[in-house]
């Protein structure tokens, strides 16, 4: 800097400067990296958004949304989601052609079912390599894998795609077999070359679930639904009660007041914005962003936290492309998701890793400020469990 004209004391301040801004500044090639990993993220995901779907949710337990959220974003960008299946799913989620067209679907894997171990999947997957299962009796028999995972898969509605079996007509055949097949009937079946089944089961229709069963079901055992949205359900009676869709609400003029709610996805409270509660709630037409002021987090802190849907009633603050609801009252309506099953019970839907009030500690202190002397004690909450409850994680970010 001196041999380019600049005085030593000149030169000295900058250096200084630069020395200051090097003990918490981010260096180039970080801002580079991040760069060209936005850059191909967007890239694929715009161009080959069925490629960047399965690779999201074969990388889970990761990111800021939860599988169910980035099925559903897949799904409005035209990309065909197909159930598990115990003939065709792997372990891992897949792409499979669409026929007559260049595009390809997304079968979900059996990862994805809750509570079966990846030893038993493998088994399955093997068993099946020559010839498809034809029954719940055949699958049990060549597979080898015990009665309870076979149970996961009934409850995942996963013998439904193939053998066209109802969780509830897969789960009655299941409960006519055993650990392991009998020896007299292993060897019949050998012999036949084809399954013979130790007991003749008489056919029995079975009242099967309704719609809205069959959603909480969903959640229950994979995370996620295919069928519709939960909230479709009660749009009918939202509506009488002048609830409007978040859409409505993202797209209504700036300061106009309206109720509008939604399953909630993501609460953070970031450390640098002192106190201020950011929540994302979603519906069957997309999402709202809501922000909650410290003094009403205090007085409905119980509805912050435990509600699986939350009604919000507030003013609408738009500034450009960037609109919120801005919360006036929250009330927790998770009650009315019981209605889903014919109030079998209580719906809470799993929220995503992006929840910190689920997932991380809310409220951390902004790491660019002073670590304060004496430990403060982290807001905590533990929603009452329920049998019959279905638990969607909200994804927690601080």
């Amino acid at each position: 800097m001196i041999r380019n004209g600049y005085s030593p004391e000149f030169a000295k301040r900058t250096f200084g400067q630069l020395e200051g801004f090097g003990s918490y500044g981010f260096p180039e090639s970080h801002a580079a990296s991040f760069a060209l990993i936005a850059y191909a993220s967007n890239y694929v995901k715009c161009h080959f958004p069925d490629v960047f779907c399965v690779a999201l949710l074969n990388s889970q337990p990761m990111g800021f949304y939860a599988p169910a959220q980035i099925v559903s974003d897949a799904r409005k960008h035209s990309v065909e989601v197909r159930p598990v299946c115990i003939n065709r799913s792997r372990w891992d989620c897949t792409l499979e052609e669409v026929e007559d067209t260049t595009r390809h679907a997304v079968r979900l894997g059996m990862r994805l079912v809750r509570g079966l171990a990846m030893a038993d999947a493998a088994r399955i997957i093997a068993a099946r390599a020559d010839e498809p299962f034809a029954s719940v009796d055949d699958m049990w028999r060549r597979s080898g894998v015990p009665v309870g995972s076979l149970v996961e898969l009934a409850e995942a509605d996963a013998f439904l795609p193939s053998l066209r079996l109802e969780r509830r007509d897969a789960l009655w055949a299941i409960k006519a077999l055993r650990d392991e097949p009998l020896p007299l009937f292993t060897a019949a079946a050998e012999r036949e070359a084809r399954a013979i089944a130790e007991q003749q089961e008489p056919d029995v229709e079975l009242r099967q679930m309704t719609d809205g069963h069959n959603v909480i079901e969903d959640y229950s055992h994979i995370g996620l639904t295919l069928r519709e949205h939960p909230l479709r359900f009660l749009r009918a009676d939202l509506s009488k009660r002048r609830v409007v869709t978040c859409a409505e609400a993202m797209t209504a003029r700036d300061g106009q007041w309206l109720m509008a709610t939604g399953l909630v996805l993501v609460r953070q409270r970031p450390g640098s914005a002192k106190g201020v509660m950011f929540i994302t709630i979603e519906d069957e037409t997309g999402i709202a962003n809501v922000v909650v002021w410290p003094k009403l987090f205090e007085r409905s802190r119980r509805v912050v936290l435990g509600a699986s849907m939350m009604g919000i009633n507030g003013r609408i603050q738009r500034e450009g492309e960037v609109v919120h609801l801005v919360a006036q009252q929250l009330f927790d309506l998770s009650a009315d998701l019981s209605g889903l099953a014919g109030h079998d019970g209580e719906f809470r839907p799993p929220t995503g890793r992006g929840d910190e009030f689920a997932h991380g500690s809310p409220g951390s202190p902004d790491s660019r400020e002073k670590t304060p002397r004496a430990v403060r004690a982290r807001d905590m909450f533990v929603p009452d469990l329920h049998i019959d409850t279905l638990k969607i994680k909200s994804r927690n970010f601080h």
